[in-house]
């Protein structure tokens, strides 16, 4: 069953969406995965790891068949009308943060591209003891939101909205989401986009050649 956005502004969040099994399987086969490294993406995430799936709507029924455990999210959290996808895991720890931006992930292939049209966030792990970590949402320079990160809640916000996600200050503490901007593309800007493809630093350069996972 696909979340509704229901038209609120900026935001909306789901509590409860997944349950403590789902979601204890989901953080093992993130943080075992062996794509899982330090974050390939750009300097605004600091201290942070994950890895990251790019895809066509074509290809969900791939990345299903290869990383299983991210179907029961996808069924919920993607969205008819989009046609392209961003999703990453994001482990923030002591000291990590994310500094304020706007997602244009996609734009690394196709430059004409605008920011997706909302992204979806859910929090598979999250310390009991964590301090810090609030995502922080904002529509030019005024705040529109602050989330405060929970286990098994969903947020799907807007994605033009600028966000950051507050420093993470206990030591030992750990922060798990998964991030999925989802972008409603032409037909022109589709064709830029990879059918499939796997981005990480665990991946050695002189094998990011176009294969099973990079079309």
């Amino acid at each position: 069953m696909l979340l509704e956005n229901q038209n609120l502004p900026y935001y909306q969040s789901y509590p409860g969406v997944f349950g403590a099994d789902y979601l204890s399987q989901l953080q093992g086969e993130i943080l075992a995965c062996p794509y899982f490294a330090l974050n390939n993406l750009n300097r605004d995430f600091v201290g942070t790891k994950g890895f990251s799936l790019v895809f066509q709507k074509t290809q969900i029924s791939e990345v299903i068949q290869n990383f299983p455990y991210f179907k029961p999210y996808l069924e919920r959290a993607i969205r008819p009308e989009c046609n392209a996808f961003y999703l990453n895991p994001l482990l923030l720890v002591g000291g990590s943060r994310v500094d304020p931006h706007i997602d244009r992930s996609l734009r690394s292939y196709c430059e004409t591209i605008d920011p997706p049209l909302l992204v979806s966030v859910l929090y598979v792990q999250v310390c009991k003891d964590l301090q810090g970590g609030e995502l922080v949402l904002r529509c030019e320079k005024r705040q529109v939101g602050q989330i405060n990160p929970q286990v098994g809640n969903m947020v799907i916000f807007q994605g033009d909205l600028t966000h950051s996600i507050n420093p993470v200050s206990t030591a030992n503490s750990k922060r798990l989401s998964l991030v999925c901007e989802q972008y409603s593309l032409d037909e022109f800007e589709l064709r830029e986009i990879p059918l499939f493809k796997i981005e990480s630093r665990a991946i050695k350069k002189d094998n990011r050649k176009k294969g099973k996972f990079n079309h």
